[in-house]
C-alpha cells in the first residue's frame, strides 16, 4: 500500500514510517522539518516530502494513497502561542481531511492524546467530558471534535484518533526539553547529575513505549470502524519509580533532587483504561515500564535487554 506519514521526521512519524516501510509499504513522508529532525529518517528508503502541513501546496506532491497517519503537531505543551497552536494542529488536520476527500482516502489515522482529560478522574475513559488544562491539549480537543464532525458527514471514510499518553523510546533525543520524562532524567543521570523531578517524585504517568504506539497505528489499520481511543499501558508509574529503574539499569544510586513545580497547567497524574483500544482495535501493549526502559535506555548504556 501506498501510504502518507505527515510529522513523518518527528519522534513517533520517523518510527511508524520506518516500521511501515520494512514491512513493505510505499510510503511518503511530510515534513517541514521545523521540530523533526533528518537524524530519524537516515534509515527510510521513501519518498520526503518538504511542507507546511496546515497548507495544501503539498497535495499534488504526496498525490493518491491508501491510508493516511497523521502525525505532525507542536507537542510541547509549553509552547504559548494560542493561535499558532491552532493552526497547526486544528488547521492542519483540517488540510489532512481535506486531502483525504479530494484523493479518496478510505482511512486516516491520526495522533490525539491523553492530554484532553487534564485532570479528570482516573483510569482516564474515552467517555469522560474533556477538560483539557493548556492549548496543546485543547487543540487536541478540538481535532477530536472535527473528527466526529467529518465522520457525521462523510460515514464511508474511517477515521480512528489515537489518545497517546506518555510515549517514550528512540528517535525523540531531538525534542530536547519537550522529550519524555524517561528519556530527561536518563540524560541527567548518564551525566553524574541528580535527576530533578516536581516536589515529591510521587506523580505518575501510563508510560508507553514507541514500539508499541507504532505497533496501536497498524492495528488502526484494520479498524472495523471509526472511533477515538487510548494508546496506553493501564499501568501507572511514579517519577520515583523511574528513577529507580533508571538506577537499577545505570548501576548508579543517585537520589532525587526535587524542586517546585512553576506550572499551573500541568497534569499530576495520567492514567488510562485500555478496554476500547482491546475491543475496537485488538490492540494491547507488550511492553510494561521495566521492560521498556531496558530495552530503551538499556540498549543505549550497554545493557543487554
Amino acid at each position: 500500500m501506498r501510504i502518507l506519514v505527515t510529522g513523518g521526521a518527528g519522534f513517533i512519524g520517523s518510527n511508524l514510517a520506518v516500521d511501515l516501510a520494512r514491512s513493505g509499504h510505499e510510503v511518503v513522508v511530510l515534513d517541514n522539518f521545523s521540530s523533526g529532525h533528518f537524524d530519524n529518517l537516515k534509515d527510510f528508503p521513501g519518498d520526503v516530502v518538504a511542507a507546511d502541513v496546515a497548507e495544501n501546496q503539498w497535495f499534488a506532491a504526496v498525490g493518491k494513497v491508501g491510508a493516511v497517519f497523521h502525525e505532525a503537531a507542536i507537542t510541547d505543551t509549553t509552547v504559548l502561542d494560542q493561535k499558532r497552536m491552532m493552526e497547526v494542529n486544528v488547521e492542519g488536520f483540517r488540510r489532512v481531511l481535506e486531502f483525504a476527500l479530494k484523493y479518496k482516502v478510505p482511512r486516516v489515522v491520526y495522533a490525539s492524546s491523553a492530554g484532553v482529560y487534564g485532570n479528570g478522574p482516573r483510569p482516564m475513559k474515552e467517555t469522560q467530558a474533556p477538560a483539557p488544562n493548556n492549548i496543546y491539549a485543547f487543540s487536541k480537543k478540538v481535532m477530536d471534535q472535527t473528527a466526529a464532525c467529518f465522520v457525521k458527514r462523510h460515514p464511508r471514510m474511517k477515521l480512528i484518533g489515537l489518545r497517546y499518553f506518555n510515549v517514550y523510546g528512540p528517535r525523540e533525543n531531538h525534542k530536547g526539553g519537550a522529550a519524555s520524562m524517561i528519556w530527561q532524567l536518563a540524560e541527567q543521570m548518564r551525566s553524574g547529575k541528580r535527576p530533578r523531578v516536581f516536589k515529591y517524585g510521587e506523580q505518575y504517568r501510563d508510560f508507553i513505549h514507541v514500539k508499541d504506539v507504532v505497533k496501536a497505528n497498524l492495528c488502526a489499520l484494520n479498524g472495523k470502524k471509526s472511533a477515538i481511543v487510548n494508546v496506553c499501558t493501564g499501568q501507572g508509574a511514579s517519577f520515583n519509580r523511574i528513577i529507580e529503574i533508571l538506577n537499577g539499569v545505570f548501576g548508579f544510586s543517585l537520589a532525587p533532587d526535587y524542586f517546585d513545580n512553576p506550572y499551573g497547567f500541568y497534569q499530576d497524574e495520567t492514567l488510562g483504561d485500555p478496554v476500547a483500544a482491546k475491543l475496537l482495535l485488538n490492540f494491547q501493549a507488550d511492553l510494561n515500564i521495566e521492560r521498556g526502559i531496558e530495552s530503551y535506555i538499556g540498549a543505549q548504556h550497554g545493557v543487554p535487554a
